[in-house]
């Protein structure tokens, strides 16, 4: 029975893969072999990871809805994603990731902001208030109730930023007219096209002079 012949393009491609995989393992065992132990080690129980974790965090310490927070956090993180991914204060909605939409809007210190702009470190001590701040138990803040009384959302989404930036608006004083409002509320919104309603919502809040 005649012997089958090797292909002699099959036989060079095996060579070199087998060549590949020497070199392969043998950098492997040298690169471990000058490897201190205490870094092999190390390597095993993750240290070098928690480490690397501790080098690329800096402390926090922020006041969210009157509870205080101590934290280690990165230093690119935005406040949005803090509250969303770390705190689960989810009601802040990411909308455009932009600053455009108006749906992360949120306040520090009196003051509403884009909290998807907004780095999460440059907050330090801040006292920060969302949407689930609003409320006093089960009794809901003026401008919740207006919403819902008005029907001042469709989908929802953006409701959040936009009862934060309603209260914020007659705060400033920028809700003294139906046009003021409506333009002092331009950054937030809302694909729905409840406009209308949001203003009403707002209009009643602002006449009733209830505390916010």
């Amino acid at each position: 029975m005649a012997s089958k012949k090797n292909n002699p393009k099959e036989v060079t491609e095996n060579d070199s893969n087998s060549r590949r995989d020497f070199i392969k393992k043998s950098g492997l065992f040298t690169a471990l072999a000058f490897t201190p132990p205490s870094l092999v080690m190390a390597s095993e129980n993750k240290w070098d990871e928690k480490i690397a974790e501790y080098l690329e965090t800096v402390p926090l310490s922020i006041e969210v809805n009157g509870k205080k927070h101590n934290l280690n956090i990165e230093p690119r993180t935005t406040l949005l994603d803090l509250l969303r991914e770390q705190l689960q204060l989810t009601g802040t909605k990411k909308g455009c990731d932009h600053g455009q939409c108006g749906a992360c809007t949120v306040h520090v210190n009196g003051t509403r902001i884009l909290s998807c702009l907004t780095l999460a470190s440059m907050q330090q001590n801040a006292e920060v208030t969302t949407i689930e701040g609003l409320a006093k138990g089960k009794k809901l803040h003026p401008m919740q109730e207006a919403f819902i009384k008005h029907d001042g959302f469709q989908c929802g989404y953006c409701t959040p930023g936009q009862i934060m930036s309603g209260i914020a608006c007659i705060k400033e004083g920028h809700a003294n007219s139906r046009e003021e409002i409506r333009e002092y509320m331009s950054g937030n919104i809302c694909r729905c096209g409840a406009y209308h309603n949001i203003v009403d919502a707002i209009t009643e809040v602002k006449e009733g002079g209830k505390e916010l």
